[in-house]
């Protein structure tokens, strides 16, 4: 009887080191895979903040290659100006082919080349002193010049500029491939301020600009 609760016992004792080793196991487990876990998200971290830094990068062309603060205005665009305390002198203009504005007061005022900050700079010196004691001024584009697609398209010309439109936005736009279409690959000309034109390599997710003119080229069979 003594030896079989010896064994007994034996077994008991076995069987609470058994599961004592097996909590120390589970618990050092889970610490290696909180662990594992953590270099994992530290490691995935570093390659979204090179992302991020290349994205700004990018950003940065992007900010180039589509509508913001450095856009320059030019043919066919227009704007509102707004004048605080002064609504006879506040409302919508267009700038004519040869870019300029014609405004109340001033007259004609050369805004192609210029960003809108530069032409609010150019409006209050206009206006002061002369008309207007410290003039408050506020200029916004309304709207773009167009934009221009060619080539295999089914339907190639002029089309409204919309901010955040990329190539394949345009391609929509202009009706689709023609069936000759490369739908990868693309030309895009490309006027900078000097009015000097420059011809680029584009993709499907490149951003476009009012008055660029895109062209689909035609794929080799």
């Amino acid at each position: 009887m003594r030896n079989s609760s010896s064994i007994a016992d034996q077994d008991t004792a076995a069987a609470a080191r058994l599961i004592t080793a097996l909590r120390r196991f589970v618990i050092a487990l889970g610490m290696g895979l909180l662990l594992m876990t953590g270099q994992t998200m530290a490691q995935s971290a570093q390659p979204v903040a090179a992302s991020n830094t290349r994205g700004g990068t990018n950003q940065t062309a992007t900010a180039t290659t589509s509508p913001a603060e450095g856009y320059r205005l030019g043919s066919g665009d227009r704007v509102r100006v707004t004048v605080f305390g002064q609504p006879e002198l506040t409302g919508e203009y267009a700038i004519d082919g040869g870019g300029q504005m014609s405004y109340p007061l001033i007259g004609q005022i050369p805004a192609g080349g210029m960003t809108a900050a530069e032409l609010e700079k150019a409006l209050i010196g206009k206006l002061s002193p002369g008309y207007l004691k410290d003039p408050s001024v506020s200029v916004e584009v309304l709207t773009y010049r167009p934009f221009y697609i060619v080539g295999e398209v089914r339907t190639p010309g002029s089309y409204a500029f919309v901010n955040g439109m990329t190539v394949l936005n345009a391609v929509a736009l202009a009706g689709g491939f023609t069936y000759r279409a490369r739908e990868s690959s693309f030309y895009l000309t490309r006027t900078d301020e000097s009015g000097s034109k420059s011809k680029l390599n584009a993709t499907p997710e490149t951003a476009i600009l009012p008055g660029d003119i895109i062209t689909v080229r035609e794929r080799y069979f």
